[in-house]
């Protein structure tokens, strides 16, 4: 028997539409419905790929008792995160504030009047591990419910009154994974400023030290054996490894791009990237990358491709560097294999667990491969790939390189046969919500990869998904959050605007087309509109065109995917840049301010913002090429900085004449313009 998900598009709202917990989606029907029966409200937000959200379902949603409590004395909700990342943020805030921790699946219990009062993340059914059982947990709340009303509606009403004292507070939806490892920001998490004061254009209230300190911080968090920041588990977060790339180009700080390039190569080398299928797990639960979390995030991959990618120029002249863009380009294959539709959209993940174990459909037992691939090929493999009759995942192994070293070329005939094998022997639920934000970071990886590469596939991939999010995810300059099954879901959030509008100044550079340009300043202007806090600065996750919540966060510091408000502030430094209007100047400079307050007590947790301040303190260099006989733009980007401004002329113009008749390269850097010139050596000056 369905409950009220079974016409949701969500893949996980879906996946619960068949418990007997008489689930409704986040709406106003479930409210009313909690008022009139004067029952708590009961939120449990996750996603379809969550391990532990599929835990908790099989045991307590699945749980005819169980369900008969919360059908009883309460009025159960379900939201997915991905889709609701306003709902999301609110209530991890006060599981944050209430447990000190935070995680999917996220329980609430809150009055009808959506003031939390009780939260958690995942409740076994009953008492074990030292957590209080959920069965049990209903029964004690539900009672004080009927025999301590006033005490709870006390303890709701305080918690609501400090979250709304704390509205401006930057703590969210990944705020637990920072916690949890140790990273950057597990000790701090700053409250955003509340300042109506002038914002200057003097260095000092923009933060001109917190790159050189948030490079400290890192170099005492960085694990100098394994690669990484912090303890286990390890997650990747490459916007930091983006910072530190663009940190060790622009001082000449040979350390930490040594830093970057061990974690890239252990990452390369562990189970957190699946050597048999390509791409990156989500996180590593260990120390040395090898045993992940199986879950593959778009976010990630997108992410990881452009440190791959940034790092491989970045380290031109070291050794290394051709098997950073190999890993790149691997894990677009991955990307184009298996999360692609037929008109370029990206899906958003895939499943951890197959046949109901977490990762079964990644490890192998050695006589499994003996068996397969025959004694001599076999036996090579599973050598080059620390693959064991003992194995290095309870009795099973998963597959690394971690003590061979390389990148596996020479055995890439096992690999393939392999990978054809494994997808015969199981197969992984795919999350085919397209989502907006997650898109446009896949879009910028496709944009990275092509100036890094020259080839046409990847340009030609991030063409195809913007349009796709314009068919599909917007109408006019409004944007949805997801489609799925042939209709888009609400309106878009911060995140959407900021991550589009960046994706477009990326399609921009590597095409010149001003289509994009516009379109993205028509994205950060509607940004602008719907989400600035004109008073203080900064800008809200979610806007009046959507539903009014206890609180409206504001959100700067970097989770597992850069904030919104940390990427409109790298994206109104390229707006200024490309388009000289003083009003961009003025806005990313008030946003950088904004956040460098923000930013003041712990900055290595705000690496995207300060990406973006250093583009504002170093101005990108401009190049622009008129090509020559048999140049192209394809052949020559690869060759320029990654960080460049690159403009490409088929014909001279007056300003712009070829020399001696070949390509020529007029370079300004440094607030200097140098001497046009046909050597493209002096235009490929590294910073290392």
């Amino acid at each position: 028997m369905s409950n009220h998900l079974k016409n949701e598009s969500s893949p996980y709202l879906r996946q619960h539409a068949e418990n007997p917990v008489d689930w409704y989606p986040w709406c106003e029907e479930a409210f009313e419905k909690a008022k009139r029966e004067d029952k708590p409200v009961f939120l449990s937000v996750g996603y379809s790929t969550c391990h532990w959200c599929h835990v908790m379902a099989h045991e307590s949603f699945e749980n005819e008792k169980i369900a008969e409590l919360l059908n009883e004395y309460f009025v159960p909700v379900k939201v997915d995160r991905e889709e609701r990342p306003d709902i999301d943020s609110v209530y991890m805030a006060v599981c944050q504030m209430l447990t000190g921790s935070g995680g999917w699946p996220m329980s609430i219990f809150m009055t009808p009047e959506q003031k939390p009062f009780y939260a958690g993340t995942y409740f076994p059914p009953n008492s074990r591990y030292g957590m209080p059982g959920f069965g049990e947990l209903l029964v004690t709340i539900a009672e004080h419910w009927k025999s301590k009303r006033e005490m709870i509606l006390e303890s709701a009403e305080k918690i609501f009154r400090h979250v709304r004292s704390e509205e401006t507070s930057s703590l969210g939806t990944d705020a637990w994974e920072r916690g949890q490892t140790g990273a950057p920001g597990a000790e701090t998490f700053e409250q955003e400023v509340r300042s109506g004061a002038a914002l200057s254009r003097q260095q000092d209230s923009l933060g001109a030290e917190l790159p050189k300190q948030a490079a400290a911080l890192f170099a005492e968090m960085f694990d100098s054996e394994n690669g990484g920041f912090g303890r286990a588990p390890k997650f990747p977060t490459p916007h930091n490894l983006l910072f530190l790339t663009r940190y060790a180009q622009l001082k000449k700080d040979i350390a930490a791009m040594e830093q970057v390039k061990l974690t890239l190569k252990k990452m390369r080398q562990g189970g957190i990237f699946d050597q048999i299928g390509y791409g990156f797990s989500r996180y590593s639960t260990d120390e040395r990358f090898l045993v992940p979390h199986f879950e593959k995030m778009l976010y990630d991959n997108a992410l990881l491709i452009m440190a791959y990618a940034a790092a491989y120029q970045a380290a031109t002249g070291f050794p290394g560097e051709k098997e950073f863009l190999e890993t790149a380009e691997q894990t677009a294959d991955y990307i184009f294999r298996e999360m692609t539709g037929e008109q370029g959209q990206f899906y958003s993940a895939q499943d951890a667990d197959s046949d109901g174990e977490e990762g079964k459909f990644y490890v192998w037992d050695y006589d499994e491969i003996i068996a397969f691939l025959g004694e001599t090929q076999g036996r090579r493999f599973c050598a080059q790939y620390g693959i064991t009759k003992q194995g290095n995942f309870e009795g099973k192994n998963i597959p690394n390189l971690l003590y061979t070293g390389g990148n596996g070329a020479p055995y890439e005939e096992e690999r393939k046969k392999l990978y054809a094998y494994r997808k015969e022997r199981g197969r992984l639920h795919l999350d085919d919500k397209i989502l907006t934000s997650w898109n446009a970071l896949m879009i910028g990886a496709m944009t990275v990869l092509f100036r890094v590469t020259g080839k046409e596939k990847y340009r030609k991939a991030a063409e195809r998904a913007a349009a796709f999010i314009e068919a599909k995810l917007s109408e006019g300059n409004l944007l949805y959050v997801s489609f799925r099954e042939k209709a888009h879901s609400e309106y878009g959030f911060l995140d959407d605007y900021a991550f589009y509008g960046m994706a477009l100044l990326l399609l921009y550079d590597v095409t010149g087309e001003s289509v994009y340009l516009d379109r993205a300043e028509q994205m950060l202007d509607e940004a602008e509109r719907q989400f600035a806090d004109k008073e203080s600065g900064g800008y809200f996750l979610y806007s009046g065109k959507h539903e009014s919540l206890i609180t409206r966060p504001k959100e700067t510091y970097d989770g597992a995917i850069p904030s919104g408000n940390a990427v409109m502030a790298y994206g109104l430094v390229r707006l200024w840049e490309l388009t000289g209007k003083e009003s961009y100047r003025d806005l990313a400079e008030r946003q950088l301010a904004f956040l460098a307050k923000a930013a003041a007590d712990y900055p290595a947790a705000h690496s995207m913002f300060l990406l973006a301040l250093l583009r504002y303190q170093h101005p990108a260099e401009k190049i622009t090429v008129v090509l020559g006989r048999g140049d192209t733009r394809e052949k020559i980007l690869p060759k320029l900085p990654l960080w460049a401004e690159v403009h490409f002329l088929s014909e001279e113009t007056a300003e712009y004449r070829r020399k001696e008749g070949e390509t020529t390269y007029y370079v300004c850097r440094d607030y200097m313009c140098l001497p046009p010139t046909n050597d493209i050596a002096i235009v490929q000056r590294q910073h290392l």
